[in-house]
């Protein structure tokens, strides 16, 4: 169990620091009118945990903080990754969830 835990941090820290680097890239580009990583590629890597270095990089570099619906959507995934660890982490919810 402890190793499930540990797998999950590592992979939740890589994925965040990898929606962070790709935000910050994408702001580069755009900055330089280059090639722009595509907002569904943003938004998924989200999806996969990493929202929170998704609204890190938003911020942090001012990149699409005023883009509609994308911030919406961003928003939502945070709020649903929020609530679903706040879920878990409730016995009798985790254990509703997990039967």
């Amino acid at each position: 169990m402890i190793k499930f835990f540990l797998l999950l941090g590592v992979y939740i820290g890589v994925i965040n620091l990898l929606a962070y680097g790709l935000f910050r890239h994408d702001k580069r580009q755009a900055e330089r009118r280059g090639w722009r990583v595509p907002e569904n590629t943003l938004l998924a890597v989200a999806i996969l945990g990493g929202s929170i270095g998704a609204k890190w990089g938003q911020y942090a570099l001012r990149h699409k903080t005023r883009k509609q619906p994308f911030s919406l959507v961003l928003n939502l995934i945070l709020i649903a990754q929020i609530l679903l660890i706040l879920l878990l982490v409730i016995p009798a919810t985790r254990e509703m969830l997990l039967s």
